[in-house]
């Protein structure tokens, strides 16, 4: 499988969501809501909300947090392949969502190389 990374770093390729909506298996995006709802103290998420056909689709199917993604929407206007291509890396924006997942920046690090 081709590797897949978002804007920020994460790699889509390698998400439970995005696996579970490539290999269309409504069990396995049902697990993944329900992780995430207690991971991340949601109880709205839902199987449609984590359907995601990965941050660099065009296509509309993203879960719910990248469809909202500030870094995502950024990354887009910029017309960038993610920011790791971008002129101002690394931003604030960025600098303040690696403070809470280091390995996105040492993704896009590796990818600047």
């Amino acid at each position: 499988m081709e590797r897949i990374v978002a804007y920020c770093g994460l790699v889509c390729s390698q998400c439970k969501a995005y696996l579970a909506t490539q290999a269309n298996d409504p069990e396995a995006l049902e697990r993944v809501a329900a992780e995430w709802r207690v991971e991340y103290e949601a109880p709205g998420i839902v199987t449609e909300t984590v359907r995601c056909d990965g941050c660099l689709s065009t296509a509309e199917l993203k879960c719910f947090h990248c469809a909202e993604c500030d870094i995502r929407a950024c990354g887009v206007s910029m017309g960038v392949s993610n920011c790791s291509a971008c002129r101002e890396y690394p931003c604030a924006r960025l600098e303040r969502f690696f403070a809470s997942v280091p390995a996105a920046r040492a993704v896009l690090d590796g990818l600047r190389a």
